[in-house]
């Protein structure tokens, strides 16, 4: 089943890589490839090119998360997720990755180092008030619902 159609442009840096596809029929997100060699020391951060720019249709947004085996395997995740792509963006696509484990992590060209899940969007009206309506939790929050 395809909800939307997404346009993907393959920049120069990434000719010769596959186009971002699902790994399952099952899965959730396209796997993206890094379209450069990148090392990541211990505790730093990198954005890894992607060399892909795309076209996302109004009302759709590009929700780009970690892998789970690279975060279980070197602690290796991705900073600011889900990172939201608009639709209205049509640069390349950059993953911002940090190295949480204890030895550097090394990125390969063509690499899978994230994944992006397209997901509606909905845009919401705002009406300013001067009183908010009343709840059971109200102005509670971290941990106000309990522990279990």
């Amino acid at each position: 089943m395809t909800d939307a159609i997404v346009k993907i442009k393959r920049g120069e840096s990434a000719k010769d890589l596959p186009l971002p596809s699902y790994a399952t029929p099952g899965s959730a997100g396209l796997d993206i490839r890094s379209a450069e060699d990148v090392i990541i020391e211990p505790g730093e951060r990198a954005a890894a090119r992607s060399g892909i720019y795309l076209e996302i249709p109004p009302g759709f947004e590009g929700q780009v998360r970690p892998r789970s085996g690279l975060a279980l395997k070197h602690g290796v995740t991705v900073l600011n997720s889900p990172g939201t792509i608009d639709s209205d963006y049509r640069g390349e696509v950059r993953v911002i990755m940090i190295n949480h484990g204890r030895e550097k992590f090394s990125v390969k060209r063509g690499d899978r180092i994230a994944q992006i899940v397209f997901a509606p969007c909905a845009r919401a009206g705002i009406e300013e008030v001067y009183e908010l309506g009343d709840t059971g939790r109200s102005s509670g929050g971290f941990g106000s619902t309990g522990t279990a």
